[in-house]
């Protein structure tokens, strides 16, 4: 028999700061399973990964971090800035416990959690996460592509024409239908990133990237300066809830040493680092192996 299951609700949040956070949930707010997503994305649940949850009996939250979507801009947030906001999310809505996934960008977003939210957040799971810039012990760029890096240099060396750039290229991605995000994305990719991109989820990905940019730049320059640019504002080897990376050797989006660096920085993190994955299969069609792992410390 097929599972039931209800398509997301969206709720309207205010943080204490009176700022407003657009919120996704599926389930009844029971056995949670907070997903913190990509850059540039919106908190924009995929199906599948709606599916799978209902099937785990999991309630699967995510949220538009602030100047995406549907949530106001905090400018000059950190990326610890969001514990707050899960911790107001989970005021809200009612849940005392609960566990995070985070992908890409949203994988420094999920460890926050884990570091920040210790009596609230009881396992984290992080898919192709971004180690810390001033991260010890290993050279951040190697394995990076051209364009990450003359980006990095570019906010370094003149900032004023850094958010110019950044705001071109928000028009820009905002001109692409799902085929020509495909295209563009593809673009040095890995194999199995490629065949994603051109898969049922690079329609939900082209979706998301519109919700998260249709109202301005903000979010994605607030995203990519405390993710990449700035201190995070906690210390990943502070963690102390149980943590695995996943992380694929031929990520060309986020390059594999930055996988390895978080495995090897956090205490007791296991790893499942392989290859062939690229920076999207898992997200994309194994996210019922991060539930599985995460259901267990529920």
């Amino acid at each position: 028999m097929a599972t039931h299951w209800q398509l997301p609700q969206i709720r309207q949040v205010e943080t204490p700061d009176g700022r407003w956070l657009r919120v996704e949930v599926a389930g009844d707010s029971r056995r949670v399973v907070v997903a913190q997503v990509g850059s540039p994305n919106a908190g924009v649940l995929d199906d599948r990964w709606v599916q799978d949850a209902a099937a785990r009996e999991l309630t699967l939250i995510t949220y538009d971090r602030p100047g995406y979507g549907g949530s106001s801009p905090q400018p000059g947030r950190s990326v610890a800035d969001c514990a707050v906001d899960v911790r107001t999310i989970s005021e809200v809505m009612g849940f005392e416990r609960c566990v995070v996934w985070g992908f890409s960008g949203g994988g420094p977003h999920a460890l926050a959690c884990g570091a920040l939210l210790n009596d609230l957040v009881t396992a984290v799971a992080t898919i192709g996460s971004p180690a810390p810039f001033e991260a010890a012990g290993f050279d951040y760029f190697e394995g990076m592509s051209d364009e990450a890096v003359e980006d990095i240099a570019l906010f370094l060396s003149d900032r004023a024409e850094w958010e110019r750039r950044g705001a071109a290229q928000r028009d820009a991605l905002l001109a692409l239908d799902a085929d020509e995000l495909a295209e563009q994305w593809s673009a040095g990719a890995s194999p199995a990133d490629a065949a994603v991109l051109r898969s049922e989820f690079g329609v939900w990905l082209h979706r998301s990237v519109q919700a998260a940019l249709a109202p301005g730049v903000a979010g994605w320059m607030g995203d990519d300066v405390a993710v990449f640019h700035t201190p995070w504002g906690f210390e990943p080897a502070s963690i102390s809830t149980a943590v695995k990376v996943w992380h694929s050797l031929d990520d060309r989006f986020v390059p594999f040493g930055h996988g390895r660096w978080l495995a090897d920085a956090i205490p007791g993190a296991q790893a499942e680092l392989r290859d062939n994955a690229g920076h999207l299969t898992v997200v994309a069609q194994r996210i019922g192996e991060v539930h599985e792992w995460l259901a267990q410390y529920m």
